[in-house]
């Protein structure tokens, strides 16, 4: 049976952000090496992406490499960033066809300069696509990210722009690399590991947090019906009670 029947329209989550997580253990189960992984995992992605808007799915962040991801070893790091053009170039088709706009976040100064040039192309070329955000976080760290927002509203402070009595969490999220976003509504991760791995952790405050045990290169749009059918179940009381909401 098709999961996709069971999703109640009316109670989408209007931003989904995905810890795409055990591509390389994929890899090693099969006795490939970890770029293996990686490139089988761009399936699972292409389907994330397709199933989210043919739902009507608003918004999609996916963690496609971490700040604490430069460390891991030279020849995946390559191997990650040539994987990262070559499929940009070719998704670029199926964005528009879907009409998905592209952004990233993160500290992208730091990606090779193709990637960086290759990036901002597509999002160029997407930037009038309505339907859906599709948003990469690159180069990403959610501590690095609050960092540097404290530090410009510091400067902000400091030129007499910013009263400190005003600071707020709309001013936050306003000089966040989100601030066009939403916060999450349903946080899903791969691989069976319950971490949230230094992954929105301003935008995630109330978000319901979904752990699946599939690695990423498995998971298919019935693995993502699965998590917004368990999302649908829950009851969302941000912080008030249950009689509160009926």
């Amino acid at each position: 049976m098709d999961l996709k029947e069971n999703i109640i329209s009316t109670k989408l989550p209007e931003h989904i952000a995905i810890i795409m997580d055990g591509n390389g253990r994929w890899a090693k189960q099969k006795g490939m090496l970890r770029a293996f992984g990686h490139e089988n995992g761009t399936k699972s992605v292409r389907q994330t992406v397709e199933a989210c808007a043919e739902l009507g799915v608003k918004n999609l962040t996916l963690y496609a490499f971490s700040t604490e991801n430069w460390n891991r070893p030279k020849l995946e790091v390559q191997t990650l960033m040539k994987l990262l053009v070559t499929s940009l170039k070719k998704e670029i088709k199926t964005l528009q066809d879907n009409n998905i706009k592209l952004e990233a976040i993160g500290n992208l100064n730091t990606l090779p300069k193709k990637v960086f040039k290759e990036l901002h192309e597509v999002i160029k070329h997407t930037k009038d696509n309505n339907k859906m955000t599709l948003t990469l976080a690159l180069s990403y760290g959610s501590r690095e990210e609050i960092i540097n927002t404290v530090k410009e509203i510091s400067i902000k402070v400091k030129n007499n722009i910013i009263s400190p009595d005003k600071i707020d969490e709309s001013i936050i999220n306003e000089h966040l690399y989100t601030q066009n976003l939403p916060d999450v509504d349903l946080l899903i991760r791969t691989s069976g590991e319950q971490r949230i791995s230094n992954f929105l952790l301003w935008q995630i405050a109330y978000a319901e947090l979904y752990f699946t045990s599939v690695l990423w290169p498995d998971f298919t749009k019935q693995h993502l019906y699965e998590a917004i059918i368990e999302y649908q179940k829950r009851e969302r009381r941000f912080g008030k009670t249950s009689e509160q909401l009926n």
